[in-house]
């Protein structure tokens, strides 16, 4: 009889040998389990699997085509509505069957046996896109009549901003109920192929939707825009007056686009500038004058005076807007006045009477000189124009030159275009009558000591006026 040596007797290594023996058969046992799953699944479908919203779980490939058969015969697609309106396409309405001539085997083919243990976790679901046919008319006939269709229809509107107590506000969007017919069409008939039993309307798209709304990012920034616009305050100054404009007015000129783009009405802005010139715009405008013979008249006619240029002040205005600017500021001029108010020829001016033939030049209301003239002949269509004009440049040394006469000047002072006064060496007396038969051909024809005192002395804009009495 054999002695057991328990001085090399291992238990550790006994229970180890029995563990390990343990391990592989439960490894064998799953391994097997799963072959006998995979030989199963060969002819059956994986748990948790549909086909065309079918359950079809454990089923056999040959067992699930006469279930498909009998499931659609049954079916009914319901819509779900915005409104929570329901309303149902019946699969016998629009002749729903079953497609003998499907790919549903083909795609039995395409299983993966392997995978079945994925089942247990995960839904399978298969989509065989030839696996029912319709009446595409009866479909359509059906389509047409539903009730989302023909009710009274609500467009959707964007958000949009109102203006209130100087400031914009936001109103939200309208989601309405017009539905877009094409993707109505399309998620009808996906649903229908698919087997689904309800259609969402508003999830599946089908309605037209505002394209912004409260959340959209551009939302904040347009309301911002449009705040930092009518934050815009400019005081227009006009002398002793001025003309305000803040957001009263500079919100009746915005409106935002489809895009949620801020639009200036240029159109209404030109307006506004137009309206500013109308009122303060001072050429040929008539003037009541004293003259220097006592009287005073009525002078109207000529370029002189106050001019705003309105493109250039549309322009700056535009500009001034954008950064939302408070200042106070003269408008932009084309022409410039000496002076605002009822008298903006100021006190420094050339005084010509066409009627005595006779000039005066007040310099800061003095007089600095006077003496008589020779003005344009009225009888031969060469009459000095009458009105208030303005001292274009003054130049020593110059040529004039005509149709019929070619003379030479010291002292040349434009006023009127080529029209101007100058001295005239080739004349011995002034004044009276002599206008009428010897006449200029429009200009101011001055003694030379006239001539050269009034050049010395006078400026470039200094008002030139030339009336009869």
């Amino acid at each position: 009889m054999n002695k057991i040596d328990f001085k090399n007797f291992n238990i550790k290594k006994l229970f180890e040998s029995k563990l390990f023996g343990n391990l592989i058969i439960v490894i064998s046992a799953i391994v097997l389990l799963y072959l006998v799953g995979t030989i199963y699944f060969a002819n059956h479908f994986f748990f948790n699997t549909e086909i065309n919203g079918i359950d079809v779980s454990l089923k056999s490939h040959k067992a699930v085509e006469e279930i498909i058969k009998n499931g659609v015969k049954g079916y009914s697609l319901t819509l779900i509505e915005r409104d929570g309106i329901k309303e149902e396409i019946s699969g016998q309405a629009i002749e729903l069957k079953y497609n003998d001539r499907n790919s549903y085997f083909e795609v039995c083919k395409d299983i993966n046996i392997f995978k079945w243990g994925i089942s247990l976790f995960k839904k399978q679901e298969c989509y065989i896109e030839d696996l029912f046919t319709y009446n595409k008319i009866n479909l359509e006939n059906r389509i047409n009549r539903l009730g989302c269709l023909n009710k009274e229809i609500i467009e959707p509107k964007n958000v949009s901003f109102i203006y209130s107590n100087g400031s914009y506000e936001v109103v939200k969007e309208v989601y309405g109920n017009k539905i877009n017919k094409a993707n109505l069409d399309k998620a009808i008939e996906k649903n229908i192929l698919r087997g689904e039993p309800t259609l969402n309307l508003n999830e599946s798209l089908c309605y037209d939707n505002p394209k912004y709304t409260l959340n959209s990012d551009i939302t904040a920034k347009t309301k911002k825009l449009l705040n930092e616009y009518i934050s815009s305050r400019i005081i227009y100054l006009f002398g002793d007056k001025n003309e305000i404009l803040d957001s009263d007015t500079i919100n009746q000129w915005l409106s935002v686009d489809d895009n949620l783009k801020v639009v200036v009405n240029e159109k209404a802005l030109k307006e506004y500038v137009s309206a500013l010139s109308k009122k303060y715009d001072t050429i040929g405008i008539a003037r009541k004058f004293k003259t220097s013979v006592g009287k005073t008249l009525e002078v109207s006619g000529g370029f002189y005076g106050w001019k705003i240029d309105r493109d250039a002040e549309v322009k700056e205005l535009l500009e001034t807007l954008k950064l939302g600017r408070t200042l106070e500021r003269e408008p932009i001029y084309a022409q410039k006045g000496v002076t605002r108010g009822e008298n903006d020829i100021g006190n420094t001016y050339v005084e010509i009477n066409i009627t005595e033939q006779h000039l005066w030049f007040y310099k800061d209301g003095k007089l600095v000189t006077q003496g008589d003239v020779v003005t344009g002949n009225p009888n031969r269509g060469n009459g000095t124009k009458l009105g208030i004009y303005m001292l274009n440049y003054k130049q020593k040394g110059s040529t004039l030159r005509g149709e019929d006469y070619e003379a030479g000047v010291t002292y040349w002072m434009p006023f009127n275009g080529n029209i101007g006064m100058h001295d005239a060496s080739w004349r011995y007396s002034f004044g009276g009558d002599i206008y009428k038969s010897n006449g200029t051909h429009g200009c101011v024809n001055c003694p030379l000591y006239l001539a050269k005192t009034i050049f010395e002395i006078i400026e470039e804009g200094t008002p030139i006026i030339c009336y009869e009495e």
